[in-house]
């Protein structure tokens, strides 16, 4: 493996990392607080069930695509979009009510939480697109392909 190509591996993992393992892994032994987590916004139970196995569905086998290099493309575009979906599914700082008169507030808590999820979605992007842009054309031409990050 190529000095390139370990950097690939390593910089895929690290954005990844957050999804696989470890949020999966809480949802995974931690799923009866996840499950309430999801009711929050999704009331009924086996609704909030469904939504977080598609959670997990997205975390797993979407970012191993990722790190595998396998259709990563439209990976990292699913998992983009997985991204600014629950910023603004769970991070609703409009919400609270205190963003701009409590500088300590939940709503301000929740700006900059949601803030990240979007700056982590934009850096899926980035792994289709390339830092040029030059992987956009690639992506719409055959978005199931792999972008053989480790070589052919």
């Amino acid at each position: 493996m190529t000095t390139a190509a370990v950097a690939a591996l390593i910089v895929r993992y690290g954005i990844v990392m957050l999804f696989l393992p470890f949020s999966a892994l809480d949802k995974i032994f931690s799923f009866d607080h996840a499950v309430s987590q999801a009711q929050q916004v999704f009331s009924p139970r086996w609704l909030a069930i469904a939504v977080l196995m598609v959670g997990l569905f997205i975390e797993i086998v979407c970012c191993g695509a990722i790190v595998l290099g396998i259709a990563d493309r439209a990976a990292a575009f699913v998992v983009a979009g997985y991204c600014a979906v629950t910023a603004v599914l769970y991070k609703q700082f409009w919400k609270p009510g205190d963003f701009f008169t409590d500088p300590g507030g939940k709503g301000r808590t929740l700006f900059w939480d949601f803030l990240k999820n979007l700056s982590l979605g934009a850096g899926f992007l980035l792994l289709i697109v390339g830092t040029d842009g030059a992987g956009l054309q690639p992506f719409l031409d055959a978005p199931f392909a792999s972008s053989h990050p480790y070589g052919r």
